[in-house]
């Protein structure tokens, strides 16, 4: 294993025996710990509500980690380091009974203080928790004191500032690290390098150049066993609000003076300011709602949305969402963001693609007498690279083009795979790089822009749902959209990265 400075540090996870923490962040410090990331004097503490013991625990660990990556080797050293303690956390005792057991932990493995506090569960005991972190003393150490926390953050803006302010009696903002794996991405962050690192992409980055640009982040799976919880969110707030929002501005941002993390987060909170505002009849105008019915997928007849288990049978919910975005300044005046996502579609895929403006008097055709634009696409998921498509001469003896692609694949290079994102992040965390963290700002107005759509959505019944089938790339409103521009939605399934 490698050397690492990655400061020693406590983790402690509130809600150890659930599927977060079960699913990615024990493989993820598992992978971290094999690569030598992090320093041998860690320990994680496991807080929940379960009656277990430290063995037990243990073995959860050593399982979640075999089942994920199917990987043992040194995973008796690796799970040595993992205690538990069962706990309630709206009561003091427990609180003072874990900080007993953080200090010894702290003296024992040398952990100069240092703690990270993850809340992998509900929202709705944010701010319980983080209040006793305080009052019971776990947050009073000479080390450093971090809170990571996952989304939803809020159900709107009003619910995510009282949420805020109650998480800033206890922590500063410095200390907070809101969590969107969206950023942990390898091609999400390799966006900004795609960018400022090429001359042949930044001078063309405008709408001089740019025609649109169309994210979508499409799911085959149905809403599974959270219908409870998407029955409260729907797909506006589940992903429109943090990971497509987050990568509007990284495509939108200007180029930051320094790479660090104040300034990069000043340049996305300057798109999300100048992100225009949409009124009831705008919303009508530039966004479509989608809720799946029954359909054919790849594993056979699925039901509907309204059909699934703890959904409302004549519910309003959306799980598609497709809109245009439009960013009110002199870079991007006139050029549309499309954006659209959804559960129950015809392929699992994230996807960024620009498209570059037609060449003005083009003397150089196809055999349709056309000429195909030349887009950028980047690849987020499930494969990762870039793909450029560009006009090339076709053999023959006349001047006639044949679209072309250059490719690059992220994982098609031996020793290229990429770390999950998790694991980026939490190692970001462990050494104090809140950069690819959401910023309270960022929270805050993408929280006012999002509102607008759901406050009308929710005072207005949608009276053909469902509306598309699942299986399918959602309602046909949402090729209308684009249509009035235009414009037509790229086929996620022809941009694929050529596999290597």
């Amino acid at each position: 294993m490698n050397n690492t400075n990655t400061p020693s540090s406590l983790i402690m996870i509130f809600g150890a025996t659930g599927d977060l923490a079960k699913r990615k962040l024990y493989p993820s410090l598992y992978h971290l710990f094999r690569k030598g990331k992090i320093s041998k004097k860690f320990a994680v503490v496991g807080v929940a509500r379960r009656d277990w013991t430290n063995e037990q625990f243990k073995d959860h660990v050593e399982t979640s980690v075999h089942n994920a990556l199917g990987k043992n080797e040194d995973i008796k050293e690796f799970v040595s380091h993992f205690h538990y303690q069962s706990h309630d956390v709206s009561d003091s005792d427990s609180y003072r009974a874990l900080k007993d057991l953080a200090d010894e932990l702290d003296n024992s493995y040398g952990l100069n203080g240092n703690r990270i506090f993850y809340l992998a569960m509900a929202p709705e005991f944010f701010g319980t928790i983080t209040d006793h972190l305080k009052q019971d003393g776990l947050t009073n150490t000479d080390g450093f004191q971090r809170l990571v926390i996952e989304k939803p953050f809020g159900h709107d803006l009003e619910s995510a500032e009282e949420l805020n302010m109650q998480i800033r009696e206890s922590f500063s903002e410095d200390q907070i690290y809101r969590i969107d794996h969206y950023l942990g991405k390898e091609m999400v962050q390799n966006i900004e390098v795609i960018r400022f690192a090429n001359a042949l992409f930044e001078p063309l980055w405008n709408n001089r150049y740019i025609s649109n640009i169309q994210i979508t982040s499409s799911e085959e799976l149905g809403v599974e066993e959270r219908g409870r919880y998407y029955e409260k969110s729907g797909a506006l707030r589940d992903m429109v609000q943090n990971h497509m929002m987050q990568m509007v501005a990284l495509l939108a941002m200007e180029p930051p003076i320094k790479l660090t993390t104040d300034e990069i987060r000043s340049e996305k909170v300057r798109v999300f300011r100048s992100l225009h505002s949409y009124n009831e009849e705008e919303v009508k105008e530039n966004f479509v709602r989608g809720q799946y019915g029954p359909g054919v997928t790849v594993d056979g007849k699925v039901k509907g949305y309204r059909e699934e288990d703890n959904v409302d049978e004549q519910s309003n919910t959306e799980t598609y969402v497709a809109g245009k975005l439009s960013i009110d300044n002199f870079r991007w005046a006139g050029v549309p963001f499309y954006i659209r996502t959804g559960k129950r579609m015809e392929a699992k895929s994230t996807k960024i693609v620009i498209q570059f403006k037609d060449i003005p008097m083009n003397l150089y055709y196809n055999k349709d007498n056309s000429m195909s634009p030349n887009l950028l696409v980047i690849h987020i998921q499930p494969e990762e690279g870039i793909t450029l498509h560009l006009n090339a001469k076709k053999s023959g003896q006349n001047i006639e083009t044949t679209p072309v692609k250059l490719n690059f694949a992220n994982n098609s290079f031996d020793g290229m795979n990429t770390p999950e994102a998790y694991e980026k992040l939490l190692h970001d965390c462990m050494r104090g790089d809140a950069t690819n963290f959401t910023h309270w700002d960022e929270v805050k107005l993408s929280w006012a822009f999002v509102d607008k759509i759901s406050d009308y959505w929710e005072n207005t019944r949608e009276q053909h749902f469902p509306n598309y089938e699942a299986g399918t790339m959602g309602p046909k409103e949402a090729d209308q959209l684009l249509a009035k521009d235009g414009f037509f939605w790229w086929p996620v399934e022809n941009l694929d990265v050529d596999q290597c």
